[in-house]
């Protein structure tokens, strides 16, 4: 690794300055993934400790998952007009003092309320990451850095559970389940202390102002379909939840009137993105969404299946991760490579191998039946797992080809937030058909589940391609073997 050139205080680095500014910003969409699927597994010492109930438990879980899929549309224009570096540093640091806060919550009050501000700083780091490394990053080494990213995202979410087995099993200082929150502290010190040395305090937007009203709105909207879709299933659909729904739907004509109206009149709308959207960035945002529909709901009904059906532990079960963990590594390595070489086709056909592990994994489960052995479902597994890394790589890259370097923030806040509002509205229909078929069996809810997850596989109309450069690069500038040297 030779290091060529350090990053200015603004403006994107033309030459690859190394692998620590990517560690960087890795740490942290690391770190927030991570926090969304570690939690789970330390539910039941949570319970005991702190004597919860079942609702304040569901908090801790949909609390983080709230405040950081309705902030981040918010979070991004602010990192716009305060500087990205900044903003990635604060969110940071508040994530550093919320998981200290999480860690040693006394109550489960105390605990519910720092998952709410929790989700507030990754909301705040997570658009700046793939913004930074646009800064920092050009040419075939940007790709690399985005299936870096891809990779630490995917890592983050099929290892939480097991990361958070062995952490509970080794009860390190007696903190038991403390410790999975505890844990993010020296990493994110870390972090926080290299970030002024690594990365580019980019340029600042004086123009890029929140509107009020806007905001209000499409934090309500946010809010009023996450909230049902997190919770719905756990209290057996009741009104409200409906009428949640219905409202966050009728709001989304005024939010978009507003955004409209702002843009008429020269402003910076929140949802400028997506007015202005081009053909490839709307499919390619569509297809996050469809991804994203599987990926979650994925991880959870293989994690009931494993530990109801065939009653593995935490430890085990996440162990058994592995056998999605790895291909999915490899295939995140690979997807570069297979994009510079095919083009636009990877993202399909990655889609497609990731429905054929599904039907796999639904094979494995009907052969292995209520005792025969788990590793009938290793084919199947693997498969998905490798699909699901070339297609999510291959989508990001094709998403942030579009962006240009100013914009790379606000595209990047709009697919986080797609890729969330994917995640709950994935996780709530694969609930609905996973708990219906319980009754059946544990087997068979989650063969019934793979039909769901194969039915939403991540492959939406192909777009014409554009003539921009923007679009030119999604399929071109994927090229190279993985260095930081200069291109």
């Amino acid at each position: 690794m030779t290091q060529t050139q350090t990053p200015t205080d603004a403006g994107r680095v033309t030459d690859a300055p190394g692998r620590l500014p990517l560690l960087v910003l890795l740490a942290g969409i690391f770190l927030n993934v991570l926090d969304f699927f570690i939690v789970n597994v330390a539910l039941p010492s949570i319970e005991r400790d702190l004597r919860a109930t079942a609702t304040a438990l569901e908090w801790v879980v949909a609390g983080y998952g709230l405040t950081y899929g309705a902030m981040l549309l918010a979070a991004t224009r602010l990192g716009d007009r305060w500087g990205r570096r900044r903003m990635y540093a604060a969110g940071t640091a508040l994530f550093v003092v919320t998981s200290a806060a999480c860690g040693l919550a006394p109550t489960m009050d105390v605990l519910v309320a720092a998952r709410f501000a929790q989700g507030i700083a990754a909301a705040m780091l997570t658009p700046m990451v793939l913004a930074l490394i646009g800064d920092v990053y050009s040419g075939a080494v940007y790709r690399r850095a985005i299936a870096a990213y891809s990779t630490a995202m995917g890592l983050a979410a099929v290892s939480g559970q097991l990361i958070g087995g062995i952490l509970i099993h080794l009860d390190l200082f007696g903190l038991g389940w403390r410790s999975i929150f505890l844990v993010n502290v020296p990493v994110g010190i870390v972090t926080l202390a290299l970030v002024r040395r690594t990365l580019p305090r980019g340029q600042t937007q004086r123009t890029a102002r929140l509107d009020l009203l806007e905001l209000a709105l499409a934090t309500t909207v946010l809010v009023a379909v996450l909230l049902p879709l997190m919770e719905g299933q756990s209290h057996g659909w009741p009104l409200w939840t409906w009428f949640s729904l219905a409202v966050g739907t009728l709001l989304t004509v005024p939010l978009v009137a507003r955004a409209r109206t702002l843009h008429r009149r020269g402003a910076d709308p929140l949802l400028r993105i997506a007015l202005d959207a081009t053909p490839a960035l709307r499919h390619g945002l569509v297809r996050q969404f469809l991804l994203f529909l599987g990926m979650a709901s994925h991880f959870l009904v293989l994690a009931l299946y494993l530990q109801t059906d065939r009653g593995l532990d935490a430890l085990g079960s996440g162990a058994l991760f592995a056998l999605v963990a790895v291909p999915y590594l490899a295939g995140t390595s690979k997807a570069a490579g297979l994009v510079a070489r095919w083009g636009r086709r990877v993202g399909p056909a990655a889609a497609l191998l990731f429905l054929a592990g599904h039907i796999l994994t639904w094979v494995g489960v009907a052969d292995a039946g209520a005792h025969g052995s788990v590793l009938w479902l290793a084919p199947g597994l693997v498969v998905a797992g490798f699909g699901m890394g070339v297609c999510l790589t291959a989508q990001i890259g094709a998403v942030m080809s579009q962006a240009k370097p100013e914009d790379g923030a606000l595209v990047s806040g709009t697919m986080s937030t797609v890729q969330q509002l994917g995640n709950c509205v994935g996780v709530a229909f694969v609930g609905l058909v996973y708990f219906g078929a319980t009754t059946v069996g544990p087997g068979v809810a989650f063969q019934h589940s793979l039909v769901y997850l194969a039915a939403s596989w991540p492959c939406s109309p192909r777009s014409r391609p554009s003539r921009h450069a923007a679009s030119d690069r999604c399929r071109c500038e994927v090229v190279g073997r993985w260095s930081f040297r200069p291109g």
